[in-house]
């Protein structure tokens, strides 16, 4: 699949709620694929590594958030022909925690039409 057509399916996929995101993931992520967060932790560090931990990733932020949405805007596209960026907005409730509008930007790297890199890029205000 081209980049383009990618980022389209993704963002689809990323309005379409928590089901149709994973069925994009285990689609269309390489095996390999590298996650890249803007932060991490000793429980979730920033830098993860293959599918196994990309599905602890996403078993981890819904354990420990109440997501109410989550809107997704692109693709974003430049020169380079292997890459494209999404927007994303998200409702959410931190556990323990006050209700709050997050929104980050991600790269994504494409290679053999699948995604093999996801980077996130936070707004910090």
């Amino acid at each position: 699949m081209q980049t383009l057509e990618l980022g389209k399916v993704m963002v689809e996929a990323v309005n379409g709620g928590r089901e149709s995101e994973w069925r994009f993931v285990t689609d269309y992520y390489a095996d390999g694929i590298v996650s890249i967060e803007g932060s991490g932790s000793d429980e979730m560090p920033a830098r993860m590594e293959g599918m196994d931990a990309i599905r602890g990733k996403h078993d981890w932020w819904y354990a420990n958030n109440t997501v109410h949405g989550v809107k997704a805007e692109g693709p974003f596209v430049g020169l380079r022909d292997d890459q494209f960026a999404l927007r994303f907005e998200m409702d959410i409730t931190p556990n323990g925690g006050a209700r709050m509008l997050m929104k980050e930007v991600a790269l994504y790297t494409v290679a053999g039409g699948k995604i093999a890199q996801e980077e996130y890029l936070y707004l910090m205000e």
